[in-house]
């Protein structure tokens, strides 16, 4: 006799409205993955807008729908409405009534944080899953920098992730180091956090593709230093300044959306005239951005936000057989390797410049190549999401 499964809704806390900022993160891929299991009936974007939404509800392609959730902004560097009760429980009422409404029909409710906005949500519904997906070192300053401010903010935000930490049913992690951070916030049951670094769409970025048609080097020669993602004040732009000065002959590209809030240091780099910023990129064409690269490079600063990162382009710069240089990304130094992936703890001109040689070395080294997609290869992000289903036990109570 066949048994008939329990269809799914899936319920994901995001940070912003889908396609915001022309970027697709670890959270976006999850959504796309929930959305292709055969036991799922919906998947729900719950984001924060800073727009009224009529309606709140609104149709994303791939069978996603996205309800907005309209944000109280103080300060546009800090939108603090997500994290406190007050000002966002009436607006959920809508969600509310739809996850009540699958319930009386049978079907299952699994709310899936993946940044910790929104912590009521919760315990305002009796949800057969709560997973939290940590991803980011919430709470610190993603610019390195300390004020006032930013320490009322650390606050608000610590209280709002402790209390989705203790009601998650099941944690991952994509760094080491934030599996530790999550551990010491728990006093018992830390079986149930787990480590799930970020992963690559291996078939996307490892297939042979044309470069963009349009003269994006501005006829320039010589090796392409590339970066690939959103540009945020966590990046060492004064590194790459004096860098470019002492290599005039290396072109500097940067490729994707100013998330700086005006920062002077990226400012200035863009005046270098070996320094190329292109804006945002399609994330289907990016792929295509990558073979105008020698090295992909992740000049991050030092400091507490960047020591949980883990930079979802370090496995898409592999899987399309391009060496990585990596800076002050210390959940990344176990992946160190020549002509693979260089790492360093310090952001010093001379210093970056003596990886970038090294990997230049081996670029063209067809079996280098071969051996970084081989890397990339076993991150795949359908590898990793299931390893996640596993964890969470979800299909097990299907």
């Amino acid at each position: 006799m066949k048994v008939e499964t329990k269809s799914i809704v899936h319920v994901i806390v995001a940070t912003a409205e889908w396609g915001q900022d022309h970027l697709r993160y670890r959270r976006h891929r999850l959504a796309e993955f929930l959305a292709g299991q055969s036991a799922t009936k919906e998947v729900i974007w719950v984001c924060p807008s800073p727009e009224n939404q009529e309606p709140a509800f609104k149709n994303l392609a791939g069978g996603i729908r996205q309800f907005a959730v309209k944000d109280l902004l103080q300060k546009k560097m800090f939108r603090f409405g997500r994290y406190t009760d007050l000002f966002y429980k009436h607006k959920l009422s809508p969600l509310l009534e739809e996850l009540r409404s699958a319930s009386s029909k049978g079907e299952r409710c699994c709310l899936w944080y993946t940044f910790p906005g929104f912590p009521l949500l919760s315990e305002l519904y009796s949800w057969d899953q709560v997973i939290y997906d940590c991803s980011d070192l919430w709470a610190a300053p993603i610019s390195g920098r300390s004020n006032l401010l930013s320490e009322f903010r650390r606050k608000v935000i610590k209280t709002a992730e402790l209390r989705i930490i203790q009601r998650a049913d099941s944690i991952t992690c994509s760094s080491d180091y934030l599996h530790r951070e999550v551990d010491k916030k728990l006093s018992d049951r830390r079986e149930k956090v787990h480590t799930v670094e970020n992963g690559v769409e291996y078939d996307l970025f490892s297939a042979q593709k044309e470069k963009p048609d349009q003269d994006i080097l501005k006829g320039r020669n010589g090796e392409v230093l590339g970066f690939i993602g959103g540009i945020k004040p966590k990046l060492d732009f004064k590194l790459i300044e004096q860098t470019a000065a002492i290599k005039p002959d290396w072109t500097f590209l940067f490729v994707g959306p100013d998330a700086t809030n005006g920062d002077p240091a990226f400012q200035e780099l863009l005046k270098r005239p070996n320094v190329i910023w292109t804006g945002p990129a399609d994330p289907d064409k990016v792929p295509e951005y990558m073979e105008l690269v020698d090295i992909g490079i992740m000049p991050y600063k030092k400091s507490p936000y960047n020591q949980a990162v883990f930079p979802l382009k370090l496995y898409e710069f592999l899987a399309a057989g391009k060496a990585v240089v990596g800076c002050n990304l210390p959940s990344t130094s176990k992946m160190q390797q020549p002509h693979i992936y260089e790492y360093l703890e310090d952001s010093d001109p001379e210093s970056f410049i003596q990886a970038c040689e090294k990997v230049l070395e081996k670029e063209r080294d067809a079996s280098y190549k071969e051996l970084r997609r081989q890397i990339a290869r076993r991150q795949d992000w359908n590898c990793l999401f299931k390893q996640i289903m596993q964890y969470t036990g979800i299909q097990r109570n299907a």
